[in-house]
Formats: structure tokens, sequence, C-alpha cells
């Protein structure tokens, strides 16, 4: 057989890559033993090579990074022979006594103890490192999913959560401050704030100095060792009613009462007004943002939230309402998906337990589908697909009733191990809000359309029981719901159209 020069260039371009990798393994290896070397463990010797070891990290790529950690995770994680010889002890030592036992768990709490841990404590010691923590455990959420290998995909999981539980204890409530960010803070506080913003993107800067303007609130946290870093941003709109259209909040600067699915013109008087206390008794939380990846897993936006709302009452003596005005992602695949599966089981001739749409919706939507169009399920899917339902009034009204209900359903009723599926409605419900009314047509902007069908969702806060609804959805996954909600969401409007 006889090889051609592409495929000897391929083969020797292959070994060139085999090479790499080995070398830097042996290069990370040396490294890593270095780090770890117990010849001198002197203060100054461990901060020497904690500053060594992010240096090292900072310097390499992606792919390196990962396959750095995963050496790390299993060269220098726990002695798995250690913690099991150890266990074995803890059973042996049974009938020794109270003191035995205790002194012998102790070291098996020891050996359940990854040996890199003591290095990143080393690490959070000098300045930068804890944002390099946060980092380097953004790193490997970000990357865990694309490794192929179960075996280092575990390793990573597992120094991410070694990461987590230390960032958990320097990220309480206690160690995090409050702070107010207007148009006079410093420039890069400002811009921070702009370029973290995920809920509603920030355009240009009108729409930034009316977020921190009159009747506006911005407040984020920071942290001593990640100063002027905002780790958790929470808009906040103040008015005298809860707000149903986030068109309101970001196109105008006081409380303008708006038409369902209107968009006004932008105005551009941003700070021509003084703000009037007295006209102010409604709190709307319109958008929080995480801005730390490598936070993930940690609630910081529950504390502030909570902060926020002390922070306003000692302001402002009137204010008596605290509401969010929440954006519904995942609504719309969840609604598409939930159409294929009926037609799916239309194609097959199974009937579903619960079909998406009662008799009623489907004769309603008979009189806006396409004459080509026989199957309702398709009509919808098609509707929403296209979004030709936005231009057309007289299917938008159609439509309103069958969306309302089935964002309902889908808020109230569809659940992930227990919690909502929705991940906005299980952070609310999770500090005791209540899921307490569906707004049409409120984001009529294209991201808000191809998220939730326009729709956005008001979450109460009523003080006096967040504690005890935080408790009963955490333990026994109740939702906490207004009865429009319960009533329209609830399963029972299909046994009702089905007896009807």
């Amino acid at each position: 057989m006889t090889i051609t020069k592409g495929q000897m260039a391929i083969m020797n371009g292959g070994d060139t890559h085999m090479k790499k990798r080995t070398l830097f393994t042996e290069r990370a290896s040396d490294f890593l033993e270095s780090v770890f070397s117990s010849s001198d463990v002197s203060i100054l010797s461990s901060e020497v090579k904690s500053r060594d070891f992010c240096q090292f990290y900072n310097n390499l790529e992606t792919k390196e990074r990962m396959v750095f950690l995963s050496m790390l995770a299993r060269q220098y994680g726990l002695h798995q022979d250690i913690v099991l010889e150890t266990a074995k002890n803890v059973i042996a030592s049974e009938e020794r006594g109270d003191a035995v036992i205790l002194r012998v768990e102790e070291r098996l709490r020891q050996s359940l103890v990854p040996q890199y841990q003591q290095l990143f404590r080393n690490v959070s010691r000098h300045e930068g490192g804890v944002k390099f923590l946060v980092d380097m455990r953004a790193d490997i959420l970000t990357n865990i999913t694309s490794i192929s290998n179960e075996t280092d995909s575990a390793y990573l999981r597992s120094t991410s959560n070694s990461v987590r539980d230390l960032l958990t204890l320097w990220f309480t409530v206690g160690f995090l401050n409050l702070q107010r960010v207007t148009w006079e803070s410093p420039c890069d506080m400002v811009q921070k704030v702009s370029d973290y913003e995920a809920v509603h993107p920030i355009r240009n800067w009108t729409d930034l100095k009316r977020r921190v303007g009159p009747y506006r609130r911005c407040f984020v946290f920071t942290h001593s060792s990640m100063p002027r870093e905002p780790v958790v941003v929470l808009h906040t709109a103040l008015t005298n009613e809860i707000t149903k259209s986030i068109h309101s909040i970001l196109q105008t600067g006081q409380f303008k009462p708006i038409r369902d699915g209107e968009v006004p013109e932008e105005d551009l008087s941003v700070n021509s007004e003084t703000e009037d206390s007295s006209k102010i008794t409604t709190a709307i939380f319109y958008s929080i943002t995480s801005t730390q990846k490598g936070l993930q897993g940690i609630d910081l936006g529950n504390y502030l939230i909570k902060q926020v709302v002390r922070e306003l009452q000692s302001e402002f003596p009137r204010i008596y309402q605290f509401s969010s005005l929440s954006p519904i992602p995942g609504f719309k695949e969840w609604l598409i998906m939930e159409i294929n599966r009926n037609l799916h089981a239309d194609d097959i001739g199974e009937t579903m337990e619960n079909p998406l749409l009662l008799d009623s919706e489907i004769e309603k939507l008979k009189s806006v589908s396409s004459s080509d169009c026989t199957n309702m399920y398709e009509a919808l899917k098609r509707l929403l697909t296209t979004h030709e339902w936005v231009s057309r009034e007289h299917t938008c009204k159609i439509l309103q009733s069958i969306l309302l209900r089935l964002c309902a359903r889908y808020l109230y009723i569809e659940k992930r191990r227990g919690y909502a599926l929705n991940p906005v409605a299980n952070f609310h419900l999770s500090n005791g809000a209540v899921l307490w009314r569906i707004n049409w047509l409120s984001d009529m902007s294209m991201r808000g359309i191809n998220q939730s069908c326009g729709m956005m969702v008001n979450y109460r806060y009523f003080l006096d029981n967040t504690t005890e609804n935080s408790k009963r959805y955490l333990e026994n996954h109740h939702i906490e719901a207004s009865p429009e909600i319960v009533e329209l969401g609830s399963l029972k409007n299909l046994k009702k159209d089905t007896d009807e």
C-alpha cells in the first residue's frame, strides 16, 4: 500500500499534535509537583506558589486549562484509598467511646477535603485572587459540556463544586456591600452596569441615563475582594401602580399608563423632572442580573431584593407594594415542543391525556387559520413561528385568551423535579413571591415575542408572607398564586371543556 504525500502530512500533523500535548502534560505535571511539594511550607513560599499557579493558568489556552484542571483534580484531589480506610476506622471505632469516634470522624472529615483546596485558599488571600477563582470556575462551567471523557468531566465538576463551596462562604450577605449606582457614579461602574445588563439590553447613553435617573433605582452588590465590580445588579422602577408593560418603564420617564401592546416613542427628556416622593407607592423590580458565571449556584439575588426593599422603605415611607415585572424565557420554546407532541400523537392515533388546546380554542383558531391548514395545532404553530399574529389585530385578540391560559399552565403547572420549570419563576417563588398576574403584550420587542409571545409576569412580594411562602415552595413544592392564575392555569379547565 502506497502512502500519498497528503496522507503523510496528515499523519505528521497528528504526530505533532500528540507531541505538543505530551510536552504540555509533562510541563503541567512538573509545575503542579513544584506547587504541591512539601519541602518548604512557609507563608512566603505558599504565597509565591499560589501567585505562580495563577500566572501559569492565565497563560494557558482554553483547552489547555481544562486539561490542566483535570490533572490538578486527579493528582491533588482526594486520596480515595485514605478516605476508604478512614471510613472503615469510623465503623470499627463504634464501641470504643465517643472521644475515639470523634477523633476518627475528624480524620475522615479532613480526608474528604481535596488537597488543592488549601491552594485555592492561598490564592484567595492575594489581590485579585478571589476574582481569579470566580473566573476559573466560570471557565469550567462554560467548557465542561464539551468534555467528552466522562472521567475528566467528573473531576472537573468536583473541582467546580469545591470552588463553589469556598465562594459560598466568602459571598455571604455580611461580606457584600449594597451600593446605588447613579449617573454621577464612577464611569467604570456605570459602564459595567450597561455591559452586564442581560434582561433588557441597554441601547444607548440616553437609555442608560434614564435607568439610573429619577423614578428609577439601580442597586448593585459589590465585594471587598472584587472592588468596583458589580456582582448582582437590580433595576427598579418607582411608580404608583403595579406596571403591566415594560415599555412604560424603558421608553418613558415617570409613570405613564399605556395600552396593551403599545410601544410609545422614546422620551428623550431624561432628567427633566424632579421626583415627587408623595406619588411613589410601588417598586417594580424589572431586571436582576447575576454578572459572574463563576458564582452560579450561589443565591445572591434574594438577598439583594431584601436589602433593596429595606432601603426603599426607608427612603419612601408611603411605599407599600413590591412586585417584579419579569420575562418568561422558554415559554414559546416549551409551547412549540408541546404542539409538536400533540401533532405526533395525532399522527399515530394516540389521545393525549391533557391535550394542549381546548375544543373551544380549536374552534376559535379555525377563524384565523389559512384555508390550506386543517389541523389547528399546525395552524397555531405556523402563527407563532412566522409572527403573523403580531400585525393582525383580530388574530391577536383570538390568541390572547389561548396564550394567557397556556402561559399560566406553563408557570403554574409545569414542573421540573417538583419546582417550577421556568427558571425566573423558580427564583421569585423561592424568594417567597406570589405568582400574581400575566400581562398580555407586555414586551413587544423581538426578544420578548421570541421568548414569550410578548407576555410578562408580575411576581408580588407580600412582605409579611414571603418567609412562609418560600418555605412551602422549597419544602412542599407549593406555588402561591393569585386566584386568577390558579383558575387560568388549572388542568381542570380541560375537564370542564370535555364535560361541556
